[in-house]
């Protein structure tokens, strides 16, 4: 299960970098939670998105909020039923903040879909977060 947990994954970013939205809701359950905290915090004061629909609204927000937004994961490690991603994130907001730092992701992964996702940087607490939620 680890290896097609960390396949997955990797289509997540796939799907996100291509801004497939349905390649990316193929991949996650309905009932999926994710916590970006970037998008999330300059958007919508830290909220969670929350199934298929808060996807598509993240989506929306990333369009929103960034003029750019890229992520480079570079490495995966399978822990149990999640992945932890680490690598970095490039991004430029419509408002003019500049953003290059490392990153980290978790992903939970349950009957082959994503299920509940975090993303982190060092650049969160200029957003007013201390640490990432918590599974």
């Amino acid at each position: 299960m680890t290896e097609d947990s960390v396949e997955l994954v990797r289509r997540v970013y796939e799907a996100f970098s291509e801004r497939d939205i349905e390649m990316f809701l193929e991949l996650c359950d309905p009932d999926i939670e994710f916590f970006p905290a970037g998008t999330s915090g300059l958007s919508r004061g830290g909220a969670a998105y929350r199934g298929h629909a808060g996807i598509g609204a993240y989506f929306a927000d990333v369009e929103r909020t960034w003029e750019e937004l890229r992520l480079a994961p570079q490495t995966f490690r399978a822990i149990g039923d999640h992945v932890l991603v680490r690598g970095r994130v490039y991004a430029r907001a419509r408002d003019g903040l500049l953003i290059d730092s490392p990153a980290q992701w978790v992903w939970r992964v349950e009957n082959a879909k994503v299920v509940w996702g975090s993303a982190t940087s060092e650049q969160d607490e200029e957003f007013g977060l201390d640490e990432p939620p918590k599974p």
